[in-house]
């Protein structure tokens, strides 16, 4: 299989939490400012970046330290651990602005849980206002919302940000998701316990030795392990996004692996983002919940030129559908020409087809964006 990569256009950077606090209680600034240089020059270099980091409940054990009834909270508790997260988060970005200030960028922060990237709208709010971030030139810095995100809620919690990186990726179609930490990569045995373990360089299929090869964290500072990273892997590779696991100590590591070099382990998706994407819409064309239809002028557009889908070119609406279900796109006698995620409810739709795209913010009162399908979620077969 050809593993060569292409130099990507947007990555995903994870930051584990040994590695901002070099396993103590407090943020280790020399990492710290070593890997947002990193980024700040791949930045330069016209990759656009996205971070999840974790190392909020890390730093706040410092702000607990200072408090005067710290004594009052019960440890290894869920409450315990979301104080923490939530005293540690304004240091943890207060700290992160500062730096990334000397490389006159700007930081924005978003708390993410489960929950937001399972409900159709909340997905797609999501996604525009880190594409909408991201187009201003701004760094969003992304972290599960520890303080809401509690155990006891099933099925809405991360549990760790491996994951929550991975489903990110996917979310904002990033070519390249980059896991940093204090370990290497992937062995064949734990190497903390087994002084001969190797490193495994490639990850072509998650199977049961690979499976075997993974163990928990070796240590009470981060909530991951190597198996929170296979969960991130799989999620990664189904979404066709490559993914690599390597040490953040390394020097040079992001533009290195941007570049292809062979650090760590890297996760080699069997079909590209685009192929994985479309084989998802397609699967769920058959419970498409209404369509549209366009004037030939929409129709060239979309199947000569790749565009997205506007509002000026729409001439009908069948409903109802919501945002984020998938709708088919049709010629004005019904003829399919694809299937896509629609951006706005029928209900939005059926008021703006004809309309300008530069009207909607007024006409609407909300604004989703200008197209009702941008062409990243159309697929035409």
């Amino acid at each position: 299989m050809d593993i060569k990569q292409q130099r990507p256009k947007r990555i995903v950077v994870k930051l584990g939490t040994n590695l901002l606090t070099g396993g103590k209680d407090s943020l280790d600034l020399k990492t710290i400012k070593d890997i947002f240089r990193q980024i700040a020059s791949v930045r330069a270099s016209g990759i656009d970046v996205l971070i999840v980091s974790s190392g909020a409940v890390a730093a706040g054990r410092a702000s607990l330290s200072r408090t005067p009834d710290k004594n009052k909270l019960q440890r290894d508790t869920v409450a315990y651990r979301q104080t923490l997260a939530a005293l540690g988060q304004p240091q943890l970005m207060m700290t992160f602005a500062q730096i990334f200030n000397e490389h006159n960028i700007e930081v924005a922060q978003a708390l993410i849980s489960r929950g937001d990237l399972q409900s159709r709208s909340r997905y797609l709010n999501v996604r525009n206002t880190l594409d909408a971030l991201l187009s201003i030139g701004a760094i969003p810095i992304l972290n599960e919302n520890d303080v809401v995100a509690v155990e006891e809620l099933a099925g809405l919690v991360y549990g760790d940000n491996d994951r929550l990186s991975a489903m990110i990726a996917s979310t904002v179609d990033a070519d390249l998701l980059i896991l940093l930490g204090d370990m290497d990569g992937l062995h064949t045995t734990d190497p903390h316990i087994d002084p001969s373990s190797e490193l495994i360089s490639f990850v072509y299929e998650i199977d049961a030795t690979i499976e075997n090869a993974a163990s928990g964290p070796h240590d009470l500072q981060g909530s991951g392990g190597m198996e929170s990273k296979l969960e991130a892997g799989r999620i990664s590779m189904d979404s066709g996004i490559p993914m690599v696991i390597a040490s953040g100590r390394v020097a040079g590591v992001i533009e290195s692996i941007c570049d292809g070099a062979e650090i760590g382990t890297r996760f080699v998706p069997s079909e590209s983002r685009p192929e994985s994407r479309k084989r998802w819409i397609l699967t769920g064309r058959t419970e498409s919940r209404g369509s549209v239809s366009v004037d030939a002028g929409a129709s060239n557009a979309l199947k000569s030129r790749g565009n997205s889908l506007l509002p000026i070119g729409i001439v009908s609406v069948t409903g109802p559908f919501e945002r984020g279900d998938i709708i088919e796109v049709t010629e004005i006698d019904g003829t399919t020409i694809g299937w896509g995620l629609a951006s706005y409810p029928s209900t939005d739709v059926e008021l703006i087809k004809g309309k300008n795209s530069k009207v909607l913010p007024d006409f609407l009162g909300h604004y989703y964006g200008a197209e009702v399908i941008h062409r990243n979620n159309m697929v035409l077969p």
